[in-house]
């Protein structure tokens, strides 16, 4: 697949989970490295920002379970007083960031991004 298209279908795929998941206000898939690889994030978002900022929480997450031997990372979750942002590996190479309100349902959230991370890892593939 060219990179245009893969592009394209990462984005789709995006789109798709945000517009399933109630209180989703944007996702994005980063490279391990910290670069966007396809994003729908608001337009007040700078994608540069969150995809450095991604791979940084990753990056701590990884060493964190390493350390206290808690097995392979699975979601670094952080929770501020108005919303979250959650980090999912999509594979070696890269992982799903997705940003949302307060209100949204954590459940649904997880159980979304699980579902669009196989996505992803299938479209990359």
């Amino acid at each position: 697949m060219a990179e245009k298209d893969m592009t394209t279908k990462l984005t789709e795929l995006l789109r798709t989970f945000q517009a399933s998941t109630p209180g989703v206000l944007g996702a994005g898939v980063i490279s391990a490295d910290g670069f966007a690889i396809a994003s729908e994030l608001p337009q007040s978002v700078e994608e540069r920002r969150v995809a450095a900022m991604a791979a940084a929480m990753l990056a701590l997450g990884e060493q964190t379970t390493t350390e206290f031997e808690h097995g392979r990372l699975k979601r670094v979750f952080i929770e501020g007083t108005d919303g979250y942002t959650i980090i999912m590996s999509v594979g070696t190479e890269a992982v799903l960031s997705v940003v949302a309100r307060k209100d949204a349902k954590l459940g649904l959230v997880f159980l979304q991004m699980e579902r669009t991370a196989q996505a992803l890892r299938e479209a990359m593939a």
